[in-house]
């Protein structure tokens, strides 16, 4: 704690503090001079939370400057941006050389056939029940 002074300073401190003050205020004096270095070590430890504070926010703004830099320059990405611009230039091309391929009608469902003339027609005579309870024979 005091390593500027020897235990011979601080007894002879306290002896001249003791004459010079006295008995009777000695002890007021010293609760004002603990209560001043009280104030003293809070504002050395603000000053230093302050200080470590200033420099985790420096470490954390070079590491995301890092991290902006990996995502610039990844190789990954670079490769991912080639293949699609090979992918575009690809799609580009086929559509220059091959003309575009129409779509057939689509075939008419078979119940809404209608026979030609000459033809007989087949109409289904089972009757279409939904969600008909299922029975079981033995």
């Amino acid at each position: 704690m005091f390593d500027f002074f020897s235990w011979q300073h601080l007894s002879i401190m306290l002896v001249v503090a003791l004459v010079v003050v006295g008995p009777k205020d000695l002890p007021r004096l010293m609760n004002m001079a603990g209560k001043w270095a009280g104030k003293a070590r809070a504002m050395a430890s603000e000053f230093r939370r302050s200080f470590d504070e200033m420099a985790r926010e420096s470490e954390l703004a070079e590491l995301r400057k890092e991290i902006e830099d990996l995502k610039k320059n990844n190789p990954v990405t670079d490769l991912a941006n080639s293949m699609a611009s090979v992918e575009s230039e690809v799609n580009s091309s086929m559509q220059a050389v091959a003309p575009p391929v129409e779509a057939e009608p689509a075939a008419a469902p078979a119940d809404s056939v209608e026979p030609r003339s000459g033809e007989l027609s087949v109409t289904d005579s089972t009757p279409q029940t939904r969600n008909a309870p299922i029975v079981e024979t033995s």
